[in-house]
């Protein structure tokens, strides 16, 4: 019998001009290109399974040497064992004992460890059929939990309460499932919040996020009181009393100019700061959650693993989680996220925007909600509309909601004719025009 394996693992720099509209500006991005180190899986029997790892310019090439680094612990593998159990590759990958010192488990070889996982993850869904969020809701307690390293979490979760945890949650998998293709699932958006749009354009995409039906938006702020004081008062103004405004500082502050600052924009009522300070600063975020109250404190866009985030919820340092389908080890590293803020009864609002963060967050979301927690109170997943239209599967919104995806695999595949345009440095939107602030 053939045995079907891992034939090739390729890689390519994928770079979007976004600086030369200041889309996705913030206080510590001023002119992000947002890129993707993208990864496709072929096995000898002509299957697929599609990853990246977002950047945001300058070192994509970076990220990429550190995908085909890791490559050969991957190729010649037997498909059947991968897809079966990539909890073992991630092991391997992130376990590696040559490897873990340039972590360990954080940094740039983590996240392209994460990046190799997740594309395994993609090949399962697709051999399977089915859209990620539901192959993973349809696994039972016992595997999820086998997906999931705890040799570090045990003091905060244990194999058995996250037994309890999903047992606890089996009952009602069907009802939410329906009920999560009926409706989906809530989003907020970050369209109208870049640091680099004038007025004029913070108001208008205000106006329209509420009349597109978000219930939440969220601004960028950092780069000048006085503008931030401004931009949210316009925002506000727009808005209403009723809509939930939350802002963004991108780790811009220390821990005393943050409190400081969010007095300063406390007359505003902003839902939460996220990002206030440094995010390996654990007790960082304790103190100014303590002072910043009622204002709630988000963070994980940069937690580089489960140990931090457990630390975080350990200290009482957040009320929000963000897990990123991107900065830790893959989806079975976000497994063990999801189950600890469900441990602690803390709400999960994954970071998203940027090259396809939507498309891939938006399953571990929804397996969420249909699988552990239940629930989709006081959660929803950042939305930004920006670059989906090169994604095969791209997400889809309507009246402030992401609905649930239904084609196979983890929505990661992007167009052929985008790989082509956008490969950097020759693809034609790069090698026919200069280099920008990001990239040059």
């Amino acid at each position: 019998m053939v045995i079907d394996r891992v034939l090739s693992v390729d890689t390519i720099d994928i770079r979007f001009p976004t600086s030369r509209h200041r889309d996705g500006s913030d206080a510590m991005n001023p002119f992000p290109d947002y890129s993707a180190a993208y990864v496709v899986l072929r096995t000898s029997a002509g299957a697929e399974g599609h990853g990246f790892v977002f950047t945001v310019g300058r070192g994509t090439e970076i990220e990429v040497a550190a995908l085909r680094s890791l490559a050969g612990m991957v190729i010649g593998q037997p498909v059947d064992e991968l897809v079966a159990d990539p909890g073992s590759l991630a092991r391997r990958l992130i376990g590696d004992s040559q490897i873990r010192w340039l972590g360990p488990e954080k940094g740039v070889v983590h996240m392209a460890a994460g990046g190799l996982v997740n594309a395994v993850w993609d090949l399962a869904a697709r051999r399977a059929g089915t859209p990620l969020w539901k192959f993973l809701s349809a696994l039972a307690p016992e595997d999820l939990v086998a997906q999931i390293d705890f040799r570090y979490l045990r003091d905060a979760l244990t194999e058995d309460e996250a037994l309890d945890l999903l047992r606890s949650a089996a009952a009602g998998r069907a009802g939410r499932e329906r009920l999560l293709l009926a409706e989906g699932y809530p989003a907020y958006t970050t369209t109208p919040g870049w640091l680099g749009y004038d007025d004029e354009k913070l108001a208008r995409l205000c106006r329209e996020a509420v009349g597109s039906g978000y219930r939440l938006i969220k601004l960028k702020v950092g780069g000048d009181l006085a503008d931030d004081v401004r931009r949210l008062g316009i925002a506000r103004q727009v808005v209403g009393p009723d809509i939930r405004i939350a802002v963004d500082a991108n780790q811009i502050w220390g821990v005393p100019d943050a409190i400081e600052w969010m007095r300063a924009l406390s007359p505003f009522d902003p839902y939460w700061i996220e990002e206030p300070t440094s995010p390996d600063d654990v007790l960082g975020h304790a103190a100014v959650r303590r002072a910043v109250a009622p204002v709630k404190v988000a963070t994980g866009e940069h937690v580089h693993n489960a140990v931090m985030f457990k630390q975080l919820l350990q200290a009482g340092a957040v009320d929000v989680v963000q897990i990123d389908a991107c900065r830790v080890g893959g989806v079975n590293e976000n497994l063990a996220i999801l189950l600890l803020a469900a441990k602690f009864g803390v709400p999960v609002c994954p970071h998203a925007g940027g090259v396809g963060l939507c498309e891939l967050v938006q399953h571990l979301a929804m397996f969420d909600f249909v699988a552990v927690s239940g629930s989709t109170d006081e959660r929803a997943i950042e939305y930004v509309d920006h670059l989906h239209e090169h994604f095969v599967d791209p997400v889809r919104i309507d009246n402030g909601r992401y609905l649930a995806p239904t084609a196979a695999g983890m929505s990661a595949q992007m167009l052929a004719a985008s790989l082509d345009e956008y490969r950097f440095p020759d693809g034609r939107a790069w090698a026919a025009a200069p280099a920008t602030t990001a990239t040059a």
